[in-house]
């Protein structure tokens, strides 16, 4: 497996979802902030037990070959982006999944080897059939424990029931300094000009040090590096080659949830996201000097480096807002 060349794919999917959200009523409206990479590790564990047409489509999806291409990237990914450097200075990361089964099915031996060997999945047998509000919390509570207590509720209320079969989850935590830390005294209240046209006064945080930025036509990127390194439901399809059950092909996923949180302040950036798919049981460098203002709605992004393995992307439109 090319490794770059598929970071490079799960790039452009990334950009692709960020378009889809940005552009939608929600994203042209408010705040912003997403893990692709959570995404796309909830759809690799699903395209692992797809068949048929529902594997071509997740597979084209994500830019990838084969489920098997898949699974190998996100564990490659998991090994190489997600070293935890908290103990050296470094950023912390963490990245788990997780799989709920209903205790009425049993997944198939090849399927609960991705899960369990690629995916490095806990997997869970519990009752949606007669505590599917049960389930719920317990999820919601597995995602606040992996992302250290800012994501509290992954799955909203109603959203498991009586024919939920399966849950898979991710939970991607990740809080770094800066290589440079802001000067606190130095911020002070501006201006941030909103789409509307009026203003609103926040505190902005200003360094005067030398930045890696550049300067295109009509925009401009910074880069700010972290301390030791980081600078769709669908209406069916085959999941048979997941569970060992005459019902298997009536099951289909019926929504993909992620609550993400970010915070940025002088000494650095906490951020997490966790994804969840609930699948059910079908009734049937520059040479100039540049000043870079964030003082109107601006994108941003957190990279691992080394890979450019992208883990959040966001818009703001108000500082204010939650």
């Amino acid at each position: 497996m090319d490794l770059r060349q598929s970071i490079s794919d799960q790039t452009d999917v990334s950009l692709r979802i960020a378009n889809r959200l940005l552009l939608s009523e929600d994203g042209k409206k408010s705040n912003l902030v997403f893990s692709p990479l959570s995404i796309h590790v909830v759809l690799s564990l699903i395209a692992a037990g797809s068949k048929g047409p529902t594997l071509d489509q997740l597979l084209s999806f994500l830019k990838s070959k084969s489920s098997d291409q898949l699974s190998s990237f996100d564990s490659e990914i998991v090994s190489v982006v997600f070293t935890d450097g908290s103990a050296s200075g470094g950023p912390r990361l963490s990245f788990a999944n997780g799989a709920w089964l209903d205790k009425s099915l049993s997944l198939k031996s090849s399927f609960k080897q991705a899960v369990e060997n690629f995916f490095k999945a806990s997997l869970d047998q519990v009752d949606f059939q007669n505590q599917a509000t049960k389930v719920i919390s317990e999820v919601n509570s597995w995602a606040e424990k992996e992302t250290n207590g800012l994501i509290k509720e992954v799955l909203p209320p109603g959203s498991v029931d009586g024919t939920t079969r399966l849950i898979f989850a991710n939970a991607l935590y990740f809080k770094g300094a800066w290589g440079e830390k802001f000067n606190a005294s130095a911020t002070k209240d501006y201006d941030f000009h909103l789409l509307n046209g009026s203003s609103v006064q926040v505190p902005f945080m200003t360094s005067k040090k030398k930045q890696v930025a550049i300067a295109f036509d009509g925009f401009k990127v910074l880069g700010l590096p972290y301390k030791q390194g980081l600078v769709l439901p669908f209406s069916g399809g085959d999941l048979t080659a997941m569970v060992d059950s005459p019902l298997s092909q009536n099951l289909y996923v019926s929504n993909i949830f992620q609550k993400s949180f970010i915070e940025v302040n002088e000494e650095g950036t906490e951020a997490a996201a966790a994804s969840a798919a609930v699948v059910n049981l079908r009734s049937i460098g520059f040479a100039e000097k540049i000043d870079f203002v964030a003082d109107h709605p601006f994108l941003y992004l957190i990279r691992e480096d080394m890979t450019g393995t992208v883990l959040f992307i966001g818009h703001v439109l108000n500082p204010l807002a939650g």
